[in-house]
């Protein structure tokens, strides 16, 4: 069988809250773009998985609207309480359409490790920029595009550190990670880092910030090999 979103969704849950350093530290790099405080902003997040950034949005104060293709997803998203002082509501919808989100109704949209996941990024941010208000902005993190290519790996000569071999980082499109016990079993697209940048400021976005974070000390303690590469990109960008 094939996976999915739908497949790997009790493993994936079941994977964010036993402990991740990886998606915990992705949720930080995240928040790290917005505001500390979301009390009155209206939030979508694109993507939203198990709901780990949609709760940590509300308990800024967000109200959060958390979308995402796969009902299991949605699913296990209801079942763990917000906590608030925020609200949280969950549906399933397409990141390409955003058909359940009304024009112009939302101050940021969200998107922590999803728009890698999006078939179509055009459509993608064709919807993000409709569902933004006049000065919304998008905040979202992928795997870091150089470094995450398709089916890179790791390498290590005798004496010398662990080395990551990027392969075609210009192959653009569709691949499924062989590892059983990555999220990319269920497939990703993978995208150059021009492609991001170049599509934001076709689709009407101003960047405002564009990072590489290094890894956090508990992604370095759990992962080692990699403490010298930035496992995300993170852009922040507001609709022009």
């Amino acid at each position: 069988m094939t996976d999915s979103w739908d497949t790997i969704a009790d493993w994936y849950a079941g994977l964010l809250r036993t402990g991740s350093a990886m998606h915990e530290f992705n949720c930080d790099v995240l928040l790290g773009l917005l505001p500390g405080e979301l009390g009155g902003c209206r939030v979508l997040d694109l993507g939203c998985g198990e709901g780990i950034v949609a709760r940590a949005l509300a308990a800024r104060g967000a109200s959060v609207v958390g979308i995402d293709p796969s009902p299991r997803m949605i699913e296990h998203a209801r079942a763990a309480s917000a906590g608030g002082p925020g609200t949280v509501t969950y549906a399933v919808d397409d990141g390409c359409a955003l058909s359940t989100v009304a024009a112009d109704s939302v101050d940021w949209v969200t998107a922590g490790l999803s728009l890698n996941n999006v078939p179509d990024l055009d459509a993608a941010l064709t919807a993000v920029r409709r569902v933004l208000t006049a000065q919304g902005e998008l905040a979202f993190t992928v795997p870091h595009p150089c470094f995450e290519a398709p089916h890179a790996s790791w390498a290590q000569a005798a004496g010398r550190p662990v080395r990551r071999i990027v392969g075609n980082y210009l192959a653009e499109g569709f691949w499924r990670s062989d590892n059983p016990e990555g999220a990319r079993r269920a497939g990703n697209q993978h995208r150059t880092l021009s492609t991001y940048l170049t599509a934001l400021v076709r689709h009407g976005f101003a960047l405002e910030t564009v990072t590489e974070p290094s890894p956090s000390e508990q992604v370095a303690a759990a992962q080692p090999h990699r403490a010298g590469l930035p496992p995300f990109l993170a852009v922040r960008a507001r609709r022009a």
